[in-house]
């Protein structure tokens, strides 16, 4: 499609001990970034995307630097805004929209159909894990893991996007939040059932559970991977995070700072976190425990879900909960890990902010 230009709603909101905060959106709508585990930016930081729901409809847009004006890139009828996912190269941004999977080039605005999906459910009812439909890219850009729902299953497509193929390499109850290893294109995290919750597979579908609960109440959520480790931090709410490795299947204790959305930066050694009952803030955690949490940011974003203020609440089955997502901070740092981008609903609205981090 034609660009579309929209005038820059950028302002410095304040200057603090955790860094300077500049609102990069303004108007009254729906806005956020892609997700905690998705980068936000392209590896260079040309743009930083961002989606607004101020068409009517969620779309893709970017801000090719700060403060510039605010560039839509889509106009799709049903664009699922929590499966977008940028290229390293910033070459295209990858999503789902309808029964399709797409991709949108920044530099020129044209939209490219990958692969028809076929199925009329496309995701999980409600709000949380894999009901957002959020999707995975390699580091290289060549291959992009799609979860599907389709009938009483899951199935978890592989499209190839220098070939052009497209197929179903493994079916599962539950496929939710997958993602990419940064050191292995051949391995793939994903969240099972919220009772039987950390998974792997390789390309070829050869799937393992690398995480077994000690006990019914535990709360595993919110996986990542830590680049440059081959393992994954996962939550244990609220208690802290813990780190298993993926090929000894060891599990060590991170930290017992109640962190809720945990996303590390680019070298692994450190993660912004969000916080919530009680919200304490963002906070930045040393991973090899060498310092003490730093408080960065108040977001002062509702973050609902009140399902989080209570204990585990999945042994007998799915429940619903109303818990919007673009109501959560989700923090994650910039390729450089010198930002934090996060969303707040603060205004009324939810509305992206960067944190230029102080040191």
């Amino acid at each position: 499609m034609p660009y579309i230009t929209h005038p820059s709603e950028s302002r410095l909101v304040e200057r603090g001990a955790g860094g300077t905060l500049r609102q990069v959106t303004a108007h009254p709508s729906i806005h956020h970034h892609p997700f905690f585990f998705v980068d936000a930016w392209d590896q260079a930081m040309t743009f930083l995307i961002l989606l607004s729901e101020r068409s009517g409809a969620m779309q893709i847009y970017i801000e090719p630097t700060p403060g510039a004006d605010l560039i839509q890139l889509t106009d799709e009828a049903a664009l699922a805004d929590w499966s977008v996912i940028p290229s390293r190269d910033g070459r295209w941004i990858y999503f789902v929209a309808g029964q399709e999977g797409k991709r949108v080039s920044p530099a020129y605005g044209t939209v490219e159909t990958l692969v028809h999906f076929g199925s009329k459910e496309m995701r999980e009812a409600g709000m949380v894990g894999a009901a957002m439909g959020t999707t995975a890219l390699s580091a290289s850009g060549r291959y992009w893991a799609v979860p599907v729902k389709a009938g009483a299953v899951s199935q978890f497509w592989l499209v190839d996007t220098e070939a052009g193929s497209a197929g179903v390499f493994h079916e599962a109850p539950t496929i939710g939040h997958p993602q990419f290893c940064p050191d292995d294109e051949d391995l793939i995290l994903y969240a099972g059932p919220m009772t039987d919750r950390v998974w792997v597979t390789d390309r070829s579908g050869n799937a393992r559970r690398i995480y077994h609960r000690p006990h019914d109440m535990q709360w595993v959520t919110h996986e990542v991977w830590r680049p440059g480790h081959r393992s994954v931090l996962f939550v244990d709410w609220p208690n802290g995070m813990r780190e298993i490795d993926v090929d000894t299947g060891a599990v060590r204790p991170i930290t017992d700072f109640p962190v809720w959305h945990g996303a590390p930066d680019a070298t692994g050694c450190h993660i912004v976190g969000d916080t919530n009952f009680p919200d304490r803030g963002l906070h930045l955690i040393t991973l090899d425990g060498s310092a003490a949490p730093k408080f960065l940011h108040e977001p002062k974003a509702s973050s609902q879900g009140a399902h989080w203020a209570h204990p585990f609440p999945y042994n007998d089955g799915p429940i619903k909960v109303h818990a919007p997502q673009h109501t959560h901070p989700h923090p994650r740092f910039s390729p450089d890990g010198r930002q934090v981008v996060f969303t707040s609903d603060r205004t009324g609205h939810a509305q992206v902010y960067v944190l230029a981090l102080e040191g």
